[in-house]
């Protein structure tokens, strides 16, 4: 049997179909940072950052292609002379044809991404997003005869429209009457040329993430039984529930303090975490951020969490949030660490017959004494 040919293009839309990106923040640079889009790739390493060590290992185990969380670009290069890491680095995988991919912000903001699996890392369950994404949401309306409504209802819903929160298959319908002329150079569906026509229609509302109005206004034409449809969106300011930074969850039940932190230093195999003076607190509700998510620590305290877990956090933070949680850096590399699990599952589930490597080193620059 022949096997299938895969591209860059193809594992990257594997990665984007699960964590969109549109979703990136607007300083981050997720995506292909080197190589041909089209060229066709057969072995992958998985890694946290690229590092030349990294690149090394990708020539030693004759690897094509990377995929890392943290882009290796982030700004623009002026030059490429080798001055530091990452120019060093982009020019060794130049040479040995080494292609890269990230997938960073996008993946850490998604319900199945970086802090959903540090949260599942932690025992946390009845995990929701700690700051939901603004401005990402679209509303559709079309109109339609009564006659195709439902098939065009089930199109729209099979696109992937009409989530909010866990229900699916969500719209609003109103009934009323369109009127229409068709032209000399046209064919109605119902109607005659020249005309004025009134059909009874559909009015269907319902609500999708922007990333999904191209491929959903193609479906809409492609189900719609007339010659042209009409169909509106619109912009919402809605919070999207199911994307955003941070996540919540719960413990099965409640502990102390120096219990929930030895727990943390066992399930994330880390020696040190720097946290704020302990006030006795139980600790059962528990907020988290992979990275630097020092900046959620005010939408931690206003979901009444009792604890926070991230990382980078800067000293007068921690006066910042005083007792009213516990707030625990646990490193940067540490709190993502996991993320190469996630995007192994990711490219392998879409395609069975890849072969896929996991890094077999740390690439944490932070060294503790």
């Amino acid at each position: 049997m022949k096997m299938q040919k895969i591209t860059l293009r193809m594992v990257l839309d594997a990665i984007e179909e699960k964590a969109p990106v549109n979703l990136q923040e607007s300083y981050d640079n997720s995506g292909i940072q080197f190589g041909d889009p089209e060229k066709e790739v057969t072995k992958g390493l998985l890694c946290l950052d690229v590092t030349e060590s990294i690149i090394d290992e990708a020539i030693e185990k004759e690897c094509d292609f990377i995929i890392s969380h943290h882009p290796l670009l982030f700004g623009g290069i002026k030059s490429l002379s080798g001055k530091n890491y990452i120019e060093r680095t982009l020019i060794k995988a130049i040479k040995a044809d080494i292609a890269i991919l990230s997938a960073h912000t996008n993946l850490d903001s998604v319900l199945a991404g970086v802090n959903a699996r540090l949260a599942s890392k932690i025992g946390l369950t009845n995990l929701s997003i700690l700051a939901p994404k603004e401005g990402v949401l679209k509303k559709m309306v079309v109109f339609c005869p009564l006659s195709h409504a439902k098939i065009l209802r089930k199109a729209i819903f099979d696109a992937g429209a009409g989530k909010i929160g866990n229900y699916d298959c969500c719209s609003y319908n109103i009934k009323g009457k369109g009127t229409f002329r068709a032209g000399d150079n046209t064919n109605p569906f119902v109607g005659a040329k020249g005309s004025i026509h009134e059909e009874e229609e559909v009015r269907i509302e319902t609500i999708l993430p922007e990333w999904l109005v191209g491929k959903l206004v193609k479906t809409v034409i492609a189900a719609h039984p007339y010659e042209e449809v009409a169909y509106d969106i619109y912009s919402l300011d809605n919070e999207y529930t199911s994307a955003g930074m941070g996540m919540i969850g719960e413990l099965v039940e409640p502990g102390d303090e120096i219990d929930f932190l030895t727990m943390i230093k066992k399930n994330l195999g880390i020696d040190c975490i720097r946290h704020n003076p302990l006030s006795g607190r139980k600790i059962q509700k528990v907020a988290v951020c992979g990275g630097s998510g020092s900046f959620l620590r005010h939408n931690a305290i206003a979901a009444k969490v009792d604890a926070f877990i991230t990382a980078d956090i800067k000293y007068h933070d921690f006066f910042d949030v005083e007792e009213r949680l516990l707030l625990a850096d646990v490193g940067h590399y540490e709190s993502e660490q996991f993320t190469k699990e996630i995007l192994y599952e990711i490219v392998t589930e879409k395609f069975t017959n890849f072969a896929l490597l996991i890094s077999n080193q740390s690439t944490n620059p932070v060294r503790y004494f």
